[in-house]
């Protein structure tokens, strides 16, 4: 994908929490057991105006800033501690991970 230099963002430091990311599949894969949190690879983020977001293939992830989830409620509707949404690429539909409550988390010790 060309991409216009500063128009993108490389997030380094989150880690994963109810799941795993699969190097092998580059998907996201079920914890092993007693794992609760794992590293992410790097994410590189690239804005593309008029995107069509997939409807299948992915779980849309919620980014946490900690591990509290809660946080006090902003004027968006959103907890202060949300980040954003990421699409990860899966073979598990929406809510198998939902389930899980597979989140990423970007300081795991606040």
């Amino acid at each position: 994908v060309p991409v216009q230099q500063g128009r993108e963002a490389v997030v380094s430091t989150q880690s994963t929490g109810g799941a795993r990311w699969s190097n092998e599949e580059h998907t996201l894969a079920e914890s092993r057991a007693k794992e609760l949190f794992t590293d992410m690879p790097v994410i590189r983020l690239i804005p593309i105006p008029d995107r069509v977001a997939p409807t299948t293939g992915v779980y849309v992830c919620p980014v946490y800033k900690t591990l509290t989830r809660a946080g006090t409620l902003s004027t968006t509707g959103h907890s202060t501690n949300f980040v954003m949404p990421l699409e990860l690429p899966s073979a598990q539909p929406q809510e198998h991970w939902i389930k899980r409550a597979v989140a990423l988390i970007c300081a795991l010790d606040y």
